[in-house]
């Protein structure tokens, strides 16, 4: 492929940095992201990926904006109130970049439609807000040995990793093993969240995907990152493989989707 003269003034930044170049803005322009949410993590993500250049992004979300959903969510404005999130996502990053193509895709995912989803994508952001999906994802993503970007925020705290256990790293379950018991943890709505922490979570969501499509720079995927708004500070934990690990372990005892994934929401 070769770019327009207007594609080279857009991308310019990229193309003149060595580690990108001409030859990183075409991978990423036929690199394909789905991006499972467009909400807090997913509106700075595809904003940032759409901006990049990255050719196809895939907006997955069953809802409709609504208005506490702007303190944080910037794919959404005034105007759009009541629209489903995706048809509001896809105009605002059309808007952005026209070269792009979004897809957009109005459901929640679920056991019966996760791999259809995923099939067509290279890299998969998980900007969901429980944890039955991000379970529901990571499994999916083993299965259909998808390269797994995951973020969560939960009021001042953020975290991210990548997921990556078709190339020998450890999967979500590995940190987490089982999803915790419905009611354990607040929800979304009762514990509340600092909007802006949704960008930095996201923003870095969208750098971690860039990297993986380019091939450069240190993968995420044997490490956590945690940051703390209040207290400004990132940490990076380590993040080992489980060996007694139900899904990607040597004796595995999950070995397809399965049929219940328990709902609770936040961290």
């Amino acid at each position: 492929m070769e770019f327009t003269d207007a594609q080279v003034q857009r991308y310019s930044r990229h193309i003149i940095l060595q580690d990108v170049g001409g030859k990183g803005q075409k991978k990423l322009a036929r690199a394909k992201v789905l991006v499972i949410g467009a909400g807090g993590l997913g509106s700075p993500a595809a904003l940032y990926l759409a901006a990049a250049g990255v050719g196809t992004i895939g907006l997955v979300d069953g809802d409709v904006v609504d208005l506490s959903n702007l303190q944080r969510q910037i794919l959404h404005t005034t105007a759009t109130l009541g629209q489903p999130k995706v048809e509001s996502g896809r105009k605002m990053l059309a808007a952005l970049n026209p070269d792009i193509t979004i897809k957009t895709y109005q459901e929640n995912v679920s056991a019966d439609n996760i791999m259809g989803l995923l099939h067509d994508y290279d890299v998969i952001l998980d900007g969901s807000d429980n944890f039955s999906t991000r379970f529901l994802v990571n499994d999916a993503c083993f299965f259909a040995k998808k390269t797994l970007v995951s973020g969560s925020i939960f009021r001042f705290e953020g975290q991210l990793t990548t997921i990556k256990p078709h190339e020998g790293h450890p999967c979500y379950r590995c940190l987490y093993p089982e999803p915790p018991p419905a009611g354990l943890v607040p929800n979304c709505q009762e514990a509340g969240v600092l909007g802006v922490l949704a960008g930095t979570i996201g923003v870095l969501q969208a750098s971690e995907a860039i990297k993986e499509i380019l091939g450069i720079g240190e993968t995420l995927a044997d490490r956590l990152l945690l940051y703390d708004a209040l207290e400004m500070k990132f940490r990076k934990l380590g993040r080992p493989k489980d060996p007694d690990c139900r899904l990607c372990g040597p004796n595995p005892t999950i070995t397809n989707l399965l049929s219940d994934y328990t709902v609770s929401c936040s961290l």
